[in-house]
């Protein structure tokens, strides 16, 4: 049973991680950020920092990683959405 919990915490980590990459990709590349939310983004690159020092707190390898790769895809769509966000 370890060993199935352990790719289970691999897969949903590589699941979690990988999924802002198209957004991300397309973003950077269209630089149109119509459409998404700043404070959607700020809250959830909040929750995904908390859970990277929650990983440290817990000494997970995967918890850190995981989480770490998905804050960075987020973050740079937070960065282009404050960079390309047109002003009112």
């Amino acid at each position: 049973m370890h060993i199935l919990g352990e790719f289970l915490g691999y897969l949903a980590g590589v699941c979690v991680a990988v999924a802002f990459l198209p957004q991300s990709l397309k973003t950077i590349k269209d630089k149109n950020v119509k459409g998404l939310s700043l404070a959607s983004y700020i809250i959830y690159c909040t929750g995904i920092a908390a859970w990277v020092l929650y990983g440290f707190y817990l000494h997970s390898v995967q918890m850190v990683v995981f989480n770490a790769i998905s804050l960075i895809f987020a973050g740079i769509i937070l960065y282009m959405i404050v960079r390309y966000q047109k002003k009112s």
